[in-house]
């Protein structure tokens, strides 16, 4: 009994550490624009974003429920070291993600490792095929297409409304609205993502018989999931914001308003209705579609296919890391120290790697984006979102006409 509350506790702590790793992961999906366009400054916004992580935390368990036993057979022999496994190759392939500066779903890495775990320990038996088609791989899918078109539209709608005004003028209220959305974001980051965490925990206390099957959450697993991921949030994942903020699209102040407003909203009503969606696939194909919705707006594509790839990549890539871990894992006392020593390892050296080039908070600041913008890009995207009054004001063209034509008067007299 003693060692199986050793491996549980051990089993907690690790689910911490990835709520830990997760919010720093995933503090660009709410403050990657904000931070681009200005809005506020970078320490202040990862600061806001982790109170209202904290706060979003408390709101809800659905999503809670959907991972302890939605996802997972908790009657299926599910030990706490298979869950250990899981989270261990959820762990590391989001440093591995983070170290590359690709925003990937921390959710889908938590799936994806706690299925191949379970598929290695107990087999298909374990693992309920529907919840993971109708829960995770539709809403995947379907959740960044729905929230890219919804800030497309939003964007274009922005524009139409403000069009024949200034955008120096209306850029003070989109900044104002980005906030206020940016930390409906973040609210509705607390309400999906930590409790992925207290699932996790829950199904742990499940298997140790700590609790009784399809329990909710205890509060002191809702409290711990809410300051691990709200701790993770305030260091800030510095890499991937520059990524979203800067390297995906252009971001002005409509459309980061337009994108997170969208992202929230698509958000929130996954939260209410169960669905572990990953915030971040939403965030960032919010952000895609406020760069498709303005006229002439840049999206880089090239970033973005990386992205993509990413996602695709994370729940067989994290499964099999889980899988291998839980083969050792099973071996017995010296196995779960041997994964344990193993993960540490890994985390340390992707930790060290990071030191070679390390990314602050400048770096994500709107000076930084606009001075590693080409000129060309940056022009043009102007020129686009500029008011109508500058269109068909046609004053710089016509001094350059009459430079011209005394050319031709001069060459006939020669």
């Amino acid at each position: 009994m003693e060692h199986i509350t050793l491996l549980i506790g051990i089993v907690i702590v690790t689910a911490l550490v990835f709520d830990f790793t997760n919010g720093f992961h995933d503090t660009a999906n709410a403050m990657a624009t904000t931070i681009s366009t200005g809005a506020l400054r970078p320490k202040v916004a990862v600061a806001m974003s982790a109170v209202l992580n904290l706060v979003g935390a408390f709101l809800s368990v659905e999503v809670a429920k959907t991972i302890s036993g939605g996802i997972i057979d908790e009657a299926a022999g599910i030990r706490p070291e298979v869950i250990f496994a899981g989270l261990v190759g959820a762990i590391v392939w989001n440093l591995l993600t983070w170290l590359a500066g690709l925003p990937s779903s921390s959710s889908h890495a938590l799936f994806g490792g706690l299925i191949g775990a379970t598929l290695v320990s107990v087999g298909t038996g374990g693992v309920h095929g529907d919840a993971v088609v109708m829960k995770v791989l539709i809403p995947a899918v379907a959740a960044p297409v729905v929230a890219g078109i919804a800030a497309t539209l939003a964007t274009r709608l922005t524009y139409r409304l403000a069009r024949g005004r200034d955008e120096s003028e209306t850029a003070g209220g989109y900044r104002a609205g980005q906030i206020a959305s940016a930390a409906l974001v973040s609210l509705a980051h607390g309400t999906n993502d930590a409790q992925k965490t207290m699932g996790v925990i829950t199904l742990a206390l499940v298997t140790g018989g700590v609790v009784a099957p399809h329990s909710d959450p205890p509060l002191w697993v809702v409290v711990s999931a809410g300051l691990a991921i709200a701790l993770g949030t305030y260091l800030g994942g510095w890499r991937i914001i520059q990524t979203l903020g800067k390297g995906l699209t252009d971001i002005r102040p409509a459309q980061g308003f337009a994108a997170q407003t969208g992202a929230a909203t698509v958000i929130l009503a996954s939260s209410h209705i169960g669905f572990a969606l990953s915030t971040t696939q939403v965030c960032s194909g919010s952000i895609m579609g406020a760069g498709l919705g303005r006229k002439g707006g840049v999206v880089r594509w090239s970033t973005a296919g990386r992205m993509v790839i990413a996602w695709c990549l994370t729940l067989p890539a994290a499964g099999l890391v889980a899988g291998g871990a839980a083969l050792l894992a099973e071996q017995g006392d010296w196995g779960v120290a041997a994964v344990a020593v193993l993960g540490l390892a890994v985390s340390g050296a992707i930790w060290l790697a990071s030191r070679r080039k390390p990314v602050v908070p400048d770096d994500a600041a709107p000076s930084a984006a606009v001075a590693e913008e080409p000129a060309g890009v940056v022009t043009q995207a102007l020129q686009a979102v500029a008011p109508p009054p500058a269109g068909p004001s046609s004053a710089p063209a016509a001094p350059a006409a009459p430079s011209v034509t005394p050319e031709p008067a001069v060459a006939a007299t020669s």
